[in-house]
């Protein structure tokens, strides 16, 4: 054996030292997985530790800090450990010249470089055996910072956040979406979340351009108004996962819940596309970077038009998708049955991405549409399998950036931080999002009944924390240093918002002398009566002002004279309660509900009435071919029970028997179950 062992190293030895530079590359291949796998460990105890103390607060009932304050800070202590504590092994650089007069005269630099590189260098004795060609991918703008392995590999690349993280989070908004209270105040928050976001981002950026016009000039310089406006886009959308988080621990008003929730659910999807407009103003349309009536106005269309599409095709994926489920019998097979759906609503925003849309607003209307048709249609085990699959990846998502933007803070290498930007930023946000609330809640109130109250004005504008999203548009782009003093900027915004906004949540609640511990049907909004700066109840119905107190935040106990929830006393009729008249509510949504009663969910449910029922005589053959055995043979009374938000018809008052009590429980994500009553209908749908 030894003799065979050493003839094999004989015949070998010339080749060996052609080995050398794989050898190398081996070792350098596992010394990166090592310091990756510790990259991922490090952020997998983040989340481990945070899941810990919230069970410690919630133990002992702490409500000064919420879980994505606590992320934040666990991120930034780990982070300056990482940076000033760990050990480093530096990486290597070799600058290379070009000889010669540059070929290459592209504004965008090159994706890939490639080196031609001799073979054996681990081997200084011996001459190289060989040439080959390495490449080496983009990575950015170098500047004078010290890199090590583990700065570089804990930065994750941006579309990581937008292709992994984002997807499931935007999804779990629409999915587990109280739809009865957001079409009842459907108004006010198309009007926060659209027009409020947009004006809001414009303030913004021309506050920000003329500000920075008065900074150093390496920044007034090179930072142009596009940069400005990009800055608003990124900046204005909310993210009160926190104040929410809240206010569903101390059951607040169901209306003031919908409105800050409906608002941070929408503006999302109206930044992303914002923000894409203004580049392709940048990028396609204007000659010069600065304003042209032809290109701002093609930018607007594109703003609209991307929108529109991207509604439609989540919209459609979702219909899809409950196609599927109510005709197959897949819901026999579980397991199968929530993999199709997930895999649905995953492949939402990638073919939004795919064919030059958002897919965040893709995939925010395809997880309603999938809520309110296809989990109707779903098997038990599914319905709750994809409910708290999709509510524990938005857990961990929804922290791990909160996480990842604090150990950033340290680790990531393209930081610009400039006092004057920051501080100017602050300013603005909090001016823009006072633009956002109080015109638009004033001109709300001139037609609005029940009117938005201050003290909830307030709360919303309160309620403006920024978070996940703002800071996956800034960390998009960080090559030019105004993009890296954005990112700096906005890091900076989304701590304090979270942790010092999130935190004094509470106490603001008690200051504004918002009520708590209100049920979903004793509505604080209802029945026309709305709170007074002072923290009593005003009945504006027939002009009159009651002050009737109730129990508030600050833990008062008073006498209630005039009951609010359609109890027997002066506000009842013949059964108790107030009746409401079909003025009263949102023409839109009951447009919408008589339509989807009579004509979408029997096409995507097994719901009735079937299309039978509902379509022309002559359409009858393609009514029966859309309509179930299990339509035909059921009596309805099954359908209601599971359906999700049947609610969201706003209560028909036709009289043609198509309206659902909605008395179901939400997809098991939603906020508190809705309640029956006894007494009259006081659900009253709010412009």
């Amino acid at each position: 054996m030894l003799l065979i062992v050493g003839f094999a190293l004989c015949v070998l030895a010339p080749g060996c030292s052609a080995t050398d530079t794989d050898i190398a590359l081996d070792a350098k291949a596992t010394l990166n997985h090592r310091i990756q796998s510790l990259d991922l460990l490090v952020f997998v105890f983040l989340l481990a530790l945070t899941v810990l103390t919230i069970w410690l607060f919630k133990h002992h009932r702490v409500s000064w800090l919420h879980e994505t304050g606590l992320a934040v800070i666990y991120g930034l202590i780990v982070g300056a450990i990482i940076r000033y504590a760990g050990t480093s092994a530096t990486l290597v650089h070799m600058q290379v010249e070009p000889q010669g007069v540059p070929t290459y005269s592209d504004k965008l630099p090159p994706d890939t470089l490639w080196f031609r590189y001799p073979v054996n260098q681990t081997n200084g004795t011996k001459p190289p055996e060989g040439i080959k060609t390495y490449a080496y991918v983009f990575r950015g703008q170098v500047h004078d910072v010290d890199e090590n392995e583990i700065d570089l590999k804990a930065t994750f690349d941006p579309e990581v956040f937008f292709n992994i993280i984002l997807p499931p989070i935007i999804f779990y908004a629409g999915y587990s979406l109280k739809k009865k209270y957001f079409f009842r105040n459907l108004g006010a928050i198309l009007t926060f979340a659209i027009v409020g976001t947009t004006l809001s981002a414009f303030l913004i950026g021309g506050f920000m351009y003329g500000c920075v016009k008065l900074m150093p000039k390496y920044l007034s310089s090179s930072f142009t108004f596009l940069d400005s406006l990009y800055f608003g886009a990124l900046i204005s959308p909310t993210d009160p996962l926190t104040i929410l988080a809240i206010f569903n621990d101390l059951r607040v008003d169901v209306n003031l819940y919908a409105l800050v929730l409906g608002e941070s659910v929408l503006n999302d999807a109206v930044a992303i596309v914002l923000s894409g407009a203004i580049q392709n103003y940048g990028e396609h349309y204007s000659n010069t970077g600065e304003f042209e009536t032809t290109a701002f106005l093609r930018s607007l269309s594109d703003f609209f038009s991307i929108f529109l599409l991207s509604l439609m095709i989540g919209a459609a994926m979702g219909c899809l998708t409950a196609l599927m489920t109510k005709f197959t019998r897949v819901r026999d097979f579980p397991l199968l049955e929530s993999a199709l759906f997930v895999l649905m609503s995953y492949s939402t925003f990638l073919l939004a991405e795919a064919t030059e849309l958002t897919g965040v607003v893709a995939v925010l209307f395809c997880g309603i549409c999938q809520a309110h048709y296809t989990y109707n249609n779903l098997s038990e085990d599914s319905r709750q399998r994809t409910k708290q699959i999709f509510e524990l990846l938005n857990f961990l998502a929804e922290n791990f950036i909160f996480s990842y933007i604090g150990v950033s803070m340290f680790t990531f290498p393209k930081h610009h931080f400039d006092a004057g930007f920051i501080i100017t930023a602050f300013i603005c946000a909090a001016i823009g999002r006072a633009v956002n609330v109080y015109p638009l809640s004033w001109l709300l109130n001139i037609k609005r009944k029940p009117k938005i109250s201050t003290n909830f004005q307030h709360m919303l504008f309160f309620a403006g924390l920024r978070g996940a999203m703002s800071f996956a548009l800034a960390i998009r782009n960080t090559v030019s240093d105004e993009r890296q003093t954005m990112l700096t900027a906005t890091s900076l915004i989304v701590i304090f918002t979270v942790v010092i906004q999130g935190g004094a949540a509470n106490f603001l609640l008690n200051w504004l002398k918002i009520p708590v511990g209100v049920d979903d049907e004793t509505e604080q909004l209802n029945n026309y009566q709305v709170h007074s700066s002072d923290g009593y109840l005003q009945d504006v119905e027939g002009g009159g002002v009651n002050r009737n107190k109730m129990r508030l935040s600050g833990g008062t106990d008073t006498n209630l004279d005039t009951p609010v929830d359609g109890t027997n006393g002066s506000l009842g009729g013949a059964s108790g309660g107030r009746r409401r008249n079909s003025h009263e509510k949102a023409i839109l949504a009951r447009i919408w509900g008589n339509f989807d009663t009579k004509y979408m969910k029997p096409l995507l449910t097994h719901s009735r009435p079937t299309l039978l029922e509902t379509l022309p005589v002559c359409c009858n053959p393609i009514a029966r071919l859309l309509t179930t055995t299990q339509q035909l043979t059921q009596d309805g009374s099954e359908f209601r029970r599971v359906d999700s938000d049947s609610d969201i018809c706003i209560d028909n008052d036709t009289g043609n028997g198509l309206s659902q009590d909605g008395s179901g429980a939400a997809p098991g994500v939603g906020r508190r179950n809705s309640l029956s009553r006894v007494g009259g209908d006081h659900r009253n749908a709010y412009i």
